[in-house]
């Protein structure tokens, strides 16, 4: 299994990647910024996401229209999207396509034009999308839980910002924002497919020929460690049918060695229809629809969490079940055939996403910003494979501990009272 990976760092900071994936007539391509919500001052939160927007409402050469019939003509997917720690531009064309494909994206990124006008009216679209927020309770439920784990600290904080922050944005806020922290020293492109590395090159050269080799003189809360809380939350949405669930608790880091264990052992306690959440809560005793558990991972912290969506009536019967499959998976190890079930979903995983050039695409950019190199697939499947039963259950010992337990609950309660007494492991 080899990979075709290449990698160039232009003298302006820009780092190159590309991975040729030999038969395919398709390549994708992006641009990924190494900063997001994380990397913003209280006052600013929400200024990444409102530019990941705002670049689409028109460019030096290119007006709002102008750039959506030329997607559109590209006949391919134009995506972006901002997370707390990176925002993107990817787009999937045919191979052809790709130098009016990456002029589209780069212009987007070099030359935004930021009117006055256009950013007013995409703060209306961003409040209405916050108001979708607070329609979709899970979504909901997940920033007052993260508000409350991560106090005072900007992974805390939503992404899209607040009505109060987003409220402020002005053109020389965000230009200026913009000018210094998507930078190109702060730029990764990325490609897979049918993509020649030195064209790839050559285009980027080109598209950010004008673009001097500074980087941006703050990362903010970035360089500060997250240090999570362990919070109860209980809040009451009476107009709700459903009461929603949230346990969390620490979790290895995106660089954590243990990070491969860890995968599997939230694959076990909850990542699919086989697992012993999805089995126990909702298939044996009909409790729920929508169960299950993972764990997300920072570039210095993480988390996982157990959510489900109960019936009031069945929420304390909900928790406790949770509980207790965290118990058992310190209490004992996991045997061998749920392991080996884990590590063929996982494998299954990585193998079919060496088909899509959207996902390894990405994985070269994130891989870049978080770990400053490429993990090949084979280092990645030998890490799983090598993992064993007492790996999964030390991780286990380490990280489900009673005094980290976190708890969220939102919905027509009825009189649900938790209290550190019940969060036992």
């Amino acid at each position: 299994m080899i990979d075709e990976v290449r990698s160039t760092r232009l003298p302006n900071g820009i780092t190159v990647l590309t991975e040729h994936m030999p038969g395919l007539r398709s390549v994708t391509a992006g641009i990924w910024v190494r900063r997001g919500s994380r990397h913003e001052a209280p006052e600013l939160n929400g200024i990444c996401h409102f530019i990941e927007h705002a670049v689409f409402k028109g460019t030096e050469r290119r007006t709002a229209r102008d750039i959506a019939v030329e997607s559109d003509r590209l006949g391919g997917n134009l995506d972006a999207f901002t997370t707390h720690e990176m925002t993107g531009f990817a787009v999937k064309v045919a191979d052809s396509s790709l130098p009016a494909a990456f002029d589209l994206i780069a212009d987007l990124l070099a030359h935004p034009r930021f009117d006055q006008i256009d950013l007013d009216r995409e703060q209306k679209v961003i409040l209405e999308e916050m108001k979708m927020v607070e329609d979709t309770p899970d979504e909901l439920l997940g920033e007052l839980f993260n508000a409350a784990y991560f106090p005072g600290h900007p992974l805390g904080r939503p992404i899209e910002g607040t009505e109060e922050t987003v409220s402020t944005f002005k053109r020389h806020t965000i230009s200026d924002f913009h000018a210094l922290e998507f930078s190109p020293a702060n730029l990764v492109v990325a490609a897979a497919g049918n993509v020649e590395h030195d064209a790839l090159v050559d285009l980027v050269g080109r598209a950010f020929s004008g673009s001097a080799a500074r980087k941006g003189a703050s990362a903010n809360g970035f360089a500060q460690q997250p240090t999570p809380a362990a919070p109860i939350l209980i809040e009451q949405k009476q107009e709700l049918e459903q009461a929603h669930l949230v346990i969390a608790t620490p979790w290895p880091d995106a660089k954590s060695e243990d990070r491969y264990a860890a995968s599997l052992l939230a694959s076990v306690v909850g990542g699919g229809t086989s697992s012993r959440l999805w089995q126990t809560v909702r298939e044996e005793r009909g409790l729920a629809y929508s169960v299950g558990a993972g764990g997300s991972t920072f570039s210095d912290v993480g988390v996982f969490t157990i959510y489900a969506g109960t019936s009031p009536e069945h929420l304390d019967e909900v928790l406790d079940l949770s509980l207790a499959e965290m118990r058992r998976v310190v209490d004992e190890t996991v045997p061998e055939d749920e392991l080996k079930l884990a590590k063929d979903q996982a494998l299954s995983s990585i193998l079919l996403s060496l088909e899509s050039s959207s996902a390894r695409a990405s994985a070269l950019a994130r891989q870049e910003i978080i770990h400053g190199r490429h993990i090949s697939t084979k280092e990645t499947i030998e890490k799983i494979e090598a993992a064993n039963a007492d790996d999964l259950q030390r991780v286990a010992r380490q990280f489900f501990r009673s005094e980290s337990l976190a708890l969220g609950a939102l919905g027509n309660l009825n009189g649900f009272r938790v209290d550190r007494t019940r969060l036992k492991i």
